[in-house]
């Protein structure tokens, strides 16, 4: 069962993606810039939390989940037409800080390194 889940979240984390990137999702909040890093499905398969990721400043990513979080009967719907199961869990939009942390961590280790490579050269 755990995994029909984990196959199930990597299917709806797919298709959220593409209809994000494809632009299909029409509220101006959501931006091709949004990443969908994970879903969790729960056991019985009712609900789908969907963790939602940019590395574009903190507003956006707010803006963007509750984008998402409005246009939930859509991305429902059309997971429901492509995806071929016989239920189809309901979708929670959650913020995930990940990769914009990694982004701003790579920064920093970066402009620590700088300034030793043009003091060497």
């Amino acid at each position: 069962m755990e995994y029909r889940t984990e196959r199930l979240g990597r299917l709806i984390q797919e298709k959220i993606g593409a209809l994000i990137v494809e632009g299909k999702i029409k509220d101006p909040r959501v931006n091709p810039f949004l990443s969908i890093t994970r879903v969790s499905v729960s056991k019985d398969l009712a609900w789908a939390d969907v963790y939602v990721s940019t590395f574009r400043p903190e507003g956006n990513l707010v803006r963007g989940v509750a984008g998402l979080q409005s246009a939930t009967g859509f991305i429902q719907a059309n997971l429901g037409a492509t995806m071929h199961t016989r239920q189809t869990p309901r979708l929670r939009f959650h913020e995930d800080t990940g990769i914009k942390e990694g982004f701003e961590l790579v920064q920093k280790l970066e402009a620590l390194i700088s300034p030793t490579d043009s003091a060497e050269e």
